[in-house]
Parts: structure tokens; sequence; C-alpha cells
């Protein structure tokens, strides 16, 4: 690869870093675990509960490792790419007007989203608690969920100056 084409700043971020999906995991586990101990004290047979509470965690050890979004930053635009998706969103540098990182939700807990397509904006977010808002010439926001948020607007902002 040339050094056009190498990322200036490159992200992944895994489904099992979720907050909200691997609170509904390990509390479906706690149920089962529960559901077994109570089963077993009882004389009855729980074996199921207990190996759906181990696959509930065997479940959330697999989604550490699997792969939601990859922001890459070149420098004339930004690839986010998603494993669920063939599609990769492109967005060209030279269509942006302001950046600036804010907070992702009022809400601790959030369903991961890719290319979400609500209330006039387009989200991406996998975990974290902070986003960069991107804004291009026709007012379309983007709001993009990143664990290096500071990391990400700097790059944006020197990126996008450079084109004025």
């Amino acid at each position: 690869m040339s050094a056009e084409e190498q990322p200036v700043f490159e992200e992944k971020q895994y489904l099992g870093y979720n907050g909200l999906s691997m609170m509904r995991r390990l509390l479906l586990g706690l149920f089962c675990f529960a559901v077994y101990w109570w089963k077993t004290q009882k004389g009855m047979n729980g074996d199921l509960f207990f190996f759906l509470g181990i696959a509930m965690i065997v479940l959330s050890i697999i989604l550490l490792f699997v792969l939601h979004i990859k922001i890459s930053v070149y420098k004339h635009f930004i690839v986010l790419d998603g494993l669920w998706t063939s599609r990769k969103v492109k967005i060209d540098l030279k269509s942006i007007v302001k950046v600036e990182r804010l907070t992702y939700s009022k809400y601790s807990l959030n369903n991961p989203v890719f290319n979400l397509h609500m209330k006039g904006m387009v989200r991406f977010y996998t975990g974290g608690n902070d986003c960069v808002d991107i804004t291009d010439n026709d007012g379309h926001p983007y709001r993009i969920g990143t664990q290096r948020p500071g990391e990400l607007e700097y790059i944006l902002k020197g990126l996008t100056k450079k084109k004025d």
C-alpha cells in the first residue's frame, strides 16, 4: 500500500464490549444458575439450566472477538465497515462542515447500531460514552461512537481544515 492508501486513524469495535448486551447475557446466565441451584436443592434435575448458564458465559467470551465496526480515516474520506453488512459507508471529507465531540447518549446502556437512520441522524455505535458528530454540506448529521473520541476529533478537524 502506498502512503496515500494508508489510514490516518483506525479503530475496531467489538460486539462483546457493548454494556447493555453484556448485562443481558450475564443476567440471563445468573438466572439460569439460580434456577439450577434451586432445582438441585429441591432434588430435581436442573442440568439444562446449568448448561444454558455456561453457554451464556461462553457466548459472552466469543463476542469479545466479533468485530462490529471498523472505523478507518484516510486523507480524503472516512470508511465505516461492519461485520453484519456487506455495505461500507464512505463519507467524503471534502463535504464535512462541522466536527464536534459529544456524549453519545444520556443513557449509559445503548444498543449497538450500524448505519441506523433515526430522527434525521445516521448512527454508528458499539460501546463507550463519547462520540464524534459530523455534519456534511447537505446538513446530514452522522454520529460515530468511538472509544478514542479525542483522537478521532483531532484528526478529522485537521483533515477538514486542510481542504478549505
